[in-house]
């Protein structure tokens, strides 16, 4: 619907009776929708943006007023059997909505939409409004159920008792901007007989070159459907028929299946639903099959396993939390889904977690995962506090949402696990630890009952998990289930079994990186460490004045314990005492951290089978754990991410005065390959080890070298593939700030034109740690960064725009650990 809309704001109570149902009065600015309150005020100069300098708390005025959108609503001359209907996809959240100033409808949850009927004969134009209420004030007289864990936070929001999203009000690394407004779209539809409501299919089995399809379809009347399937090419492949909803089943011979990034192609099928004088209704599918596998580990008695297996195969989950992509969640565009998740395939993730304090995403997030071959875990939308299970109405509402959600989004090949909530379960269990009592928690009957139950009509060749974590004796135990490994960040003992986490405690030995090899967990959902954004993603966003390590605006966005980085930089890159040593220090600390612990969970395979980073991407210009900061510029620990979740590993262990080399493999093959282990000394020469022939086989991790190893300053340990089937890594034999690097490593660097490609070539005389090549313009992405390079070994970086656009030399600048001072490569 192509309307212009605007907004006006009220003291609670008062708008209705100042004329704002017909729009009458002044005051109004232009809105979008979908879109967000926010992000009008920002766009009519009422509001200074909330992400730049300290400008957040100078928007909380903003959630105690009473919103009113308004527009001109124009109905065309129906058919005589028409029935319209005014269609909201998604309000948030508490809104009357006005036509003719008459109240016609109420709305209370943002994750579902609202339908309302028109009047009998409505025609021409009409005014259409939506009161949006301040939130809290909705829910001010309900009872409320709080934890010791952060209590004060849900008290103030009273978030627990609304169906919103609940990042909004605050979390450790989001800001306090509870949003509001028409955020999808709004339409007119014609509710007409023989409609399509809902076209599923489900890959019941795969065997002997044929699949077999469930196709489940809902129609609004009875009518003679003829179902068709359509392979990748658009050839018809298979058909079926049937009178009203209900199901068909068709055959597949020699179906093209749909796999992970990492081992296969993403071919997608079209699900066709035709009745006669009625549009074609489509769905694109995948034949898969998706399964949840938690037998009996018999290598670790007393284990369960927690691995996925894509067409019968088990795959290790490497990827990533996602959180919205902005605070302002009506406002988040095509491309920005597309880049991050282009971001998350380049970084070899099959698998992206949606975080259940956020929102059931955007279908072209989905649309991009099923064409990409990422895997989606997907939670419901409930984290971090119980809610109101025994008020029905609540769980009315609940219900009408999943129902929704589910019937929306089934049909994805990238689905692959519905989860009821994030953290629930656990902080019940640890909070009745810490205060004695045993407690039942306000929700089961939702995660226990309800979703399951739903889930079994509605989807029932898809995995449900009550919550994450969830499995084993406690709810983040390490003998099975997923597990939220925090131990390294927040300081606490390795995950217990049965018992309380423990105090935190942020020494640096208790955060240390190093901590994440006590971790024996089945599948890890959660781990990770904060690193800065990009120096000039700071630049944009921050006061001149703020631009160093503890002023007041760069501690705002840090929504986190301070202390915890600067504990865990002191033994890796000591102090900083710049902005840029801030940046520098955090994103290296960041993407050695990340490095060790995925290269431990992934050495573990078959035992472990997922790790999962918090967090992908950010919602705001922050300091955080993201590996791409909110302007799209990726972090240190993205390329550090890339290397280490690369089908094939190769990765060091130290064991006391010996060290061991493993080599990982996702692939179903077998690798063969030829390795070189050498010492690289910090003046150039290379020391050879060993040469060693391995032949691993498929899916499996396996030791294949084992030498001395001891602490040295002046050498580092390092690997690389004849073959190419694996990134080169090495294994520093002392902390960063102790090596005995070279000033001046020697770099040398040539750049040529291929199209729109910069190739930058850099070599280097001595070897250097941490080579950088950077921009100021966050568009620009380069394919590799942040490497080492031993002396007289060369790397070509692929540096392009994100939209198309040329990029000249002297828009780059190189650094590296060695010497950290940037210099232009024009004229290198």
């Amino acid at each position: 619907m192509n309307a212009r809309w605007k907004i006006r704001d009220f003291r609670p109570g008062e708008g209705l009776a100042e004329g704002a149902a017909t729009g009458s009065g002044e005051g109004w600015i232009a809105a979008r929708v979908p879109g967000d309150t926010y992000t009008a005020l920002i766009a009519a100069g009422r509001l200074s943006h909330p992400f730049k300098d300290r400008n957040e708390a100078a928007a909380e005025w903003v959630r105690d007023r009473e919103w009113w959108w308004h527009t001109i609503l124009d109905v065309p001359s129906p058919n005589p059997d028409d029935d319209p209907e005014l269609v909201f996809d998604g309000l948030d959240t508490f809104a009357d909505i006005y036509l003719d100033g008459i109240c016609v409808g109420h709305a209370d949850n943002m994750f579902r939409s609202w339908r309302y009927p028109l009047p009998a004969g409505a025609t021409d134009k009409h005014h259409l409004a939506v009161c949006f209420h301040p939130p809290t004030a909705m829910v001010a007289g309900a009872p409320l159920k709080t934890w010791s864990t952060f209590p004060d936070r849900i008290s103030r929001s009273r978030r627990p008792l609304m169906r919103k999203a609940q990042f909004g009000w605050g979390w450790d690394w989001a800001p306090d901007l509870p949003t509001v407004g028409i955020w999808k779209p709004v339409r007119l539809e014609r509710q007409t007989r023989g409609m399509v409501r809902s076209l599923n299919a489900t890959t019941r089995s795969i065997s002997d070159d044929l699949a077999l399809l469930d196709v489940d379809i809902d129609l609004s009347s009875p009518e003679a459907v003829a179902i068709s399937l359509l392979d990748p090419q658009g050839i018809n492949v298979a058909n079926a028929s049937r009178h009203g909803s209900g199901r068909v089943t068709l055959s597949v011979e020699e179906p093209c299946l749909w796999w992970t990034a990492d081992l296969g192609g993403q071919p997608l099928y079209t699900i066709v639903a035709h009745i006669a004088g009625k549009p074609d209704f489509r769905r694109r599918i995948g034949i898969r099959t998706i399964a949840l596998d938690q037998s009996p580990d018999p290598d670790e008695p007393g284990t369960n396993f927690f691995r996925f297996l894509i067409n019968g195969v088990p795959i290790f989950a490497k990827g990533a939390c996602w959180v919205p992509a902005d605070s302002f969640v009506g406002s988040i565009a095509d491309q920005t889904y597309r880049d991050l998740i282009g971001r998350a395939v380049d970084a070899n993730m099959n698998m992206l977690r949606i975080w259940g304090g956020g929102i059931y995403e955007a279908d072209i997030f989905y649309d991009a995962c099923d064409e990409s071959g990422l895997l989606v875990w997907q939670d419901f939308m409930f984290a971090c506090a119980p809610c109101p299970d025994t008020d029905p109405a609540f769980v009315e509402n609940v219900r009408a949402e999943i129902i929704e959600q589910v019937s929306r989004l089934r049909h994805h090949p990238s689905i692959a696990l519905w989860c009821g909530n994030n953290e629930n379960q656990a902080m019940q269990f640890f909070d009745d630890r810490a205060t004695g009592r045993t407690t039942l928690l306000e929700g089961l009957r939702i995660y226990d009952e309800l979703m399951p139950q739903l889930l079994s009509t509605l989807d029932p060749g898809r995995p449900y998990w009550p919550g994450s974590p969830s499995g084993g004796p406690s709810p983040n135990s390490m003998r099975g289930g997923d597990v939220h490994d925090w131990t390294v960040w927040h300081g606490v003992p390795p995950v217990p079994d049965t018992e309380p986490v423990g105090e935190f405690n942020t020494a640096s030995a208790s955060i240390a990186y190093t901590r994440y090899n006590e971790d024996m967990a089945r599948f890890v959902s959660e781990f990770g460490i904060q690193g800065a954004p990009d120096i000039g993603t700071l630049k944009r966003w921050m006061a001149p004045q703020d631009m160093a390590p503890g002023s007041a605006g760069l501690l705002g966005r840090i929504k986190d314990d301070t202390d915890k980085a600067a504990a865990m930089m002191a033994p890796v890159t000591g102090a900083p005492t710049t902005i840029e040593d801030y940046v520098d220090f955090t994103m290296l600390t960041q993407a050695e951290g990340l490095k060790f612990g995925i290269e431990h969970f992934r050495r573990r395979r078959p035992h472990c089978s997922g790790a999962l980073i918090w967090q992908h991407n950010d919602c705001w210009p922050c300091v955080s754990w993201s590996l791409v900061d909110y302007d799209g510029v990726a972090k240190a620990a993205w390329y550090s991410v890339a290397r280490a979740f690369f089908p094939v590993l190769a990765s060091f262990r130290r064991c006391g005065d010996a060290v061991e080399l493993w080599i990982t493999s996702d692939l179903p093959a077998p690798v063969h390959d030829t390795i070189n282990i050498a010492y690289a000394t910090m003046d150039g020469e290379i020391v050879p080890l060993a040469r060693v022939d391995v032949e691993v086989g498929g899916l499996t991790s396996i030791c294949v070298w084992r030498g001395p190893a001891s602490d040295c300053v002046d050498r580092v340990l390092i690997v690389r593939s004849e073959g190419n089937h694996f990134p080169a890594n090495r294994l520093l034999l002392a902390a960063v700030k102790d090596l005995a690097l070279a000033p001046d490593p020697g770099l040398t660097v040539a750049c040529s034109n291929t199209g729109k490609t910069l190739e930058v070539r850099i070599a280097a005389v001595r070897y250097a740690l941490g080579i950088h090549l950077r921009a100021d313009d966050p568009a620009i992405r380069m394919d590799d960064n942040y490497f080492d390079l031993a002396g007289g070994e060369c790397r070509t970086v692929r540096i392009t725009h994100r939209d198309g656009a040329d990029v000249a030399p002297d828009a780059i600048t190189i650094a590296s650990w060695n010497d950290r001072r940037a210099s232009a490569i024009k004229g290198a």
